[in-house]
């Protein structure tokens, strides 16, 4: 499912902050096997590498059908995006639509040490 690129940094050595945002995220509950809808925000600061936009949206397009609970999913992308571009930080929010009267939020961090 990881079919995500890189490119290098162009401004390697200094620290700015990139941000990419999809807010028509979809998984499917473990539980019920209903979509769930959500916006996945990803706020990273590279080091050598930047993530691709192209590969980023069709990696996500792979979760449309997974069977996966929203923890698993943040926790995920950010394993997955910190071991293919090595950043110096990164956060991954999700943010979850409303099911049983309830929204979630779940937030994820990286800092390399």
């Amino acid at each position: 499912m990881n079919n995500l690129e890189t490119f290098e940094n162009p401004r390697p050595g200094r620290y700015f902050s990139i941000t990419h945002e999809n807010p028509e995220f979809t998984s499917v509950c473990p539980m019920t096997g209903l979509p769930d809808f959500g916006n996945i925000i990803v706020n990273y600061v590279p080091d050598k590498l930047c993530v691709e936009l192209k590969s980023l949206k069709y990696y996500f397009l792979a979760y449309r059908d997974k069977g996966i609970f929203y923890e698993e999913i943040t926790n995920q992308i950010l394993d997955d995006l910190v071991a293919v571009c090595a950043p110096l930080e990164m956060e991954i929010i999700s943010e979850w639509g409303t099911r049983g009267g309830m929204t979630s939020t779940i937030v994820a961090s990286y800092i390399k040490e």
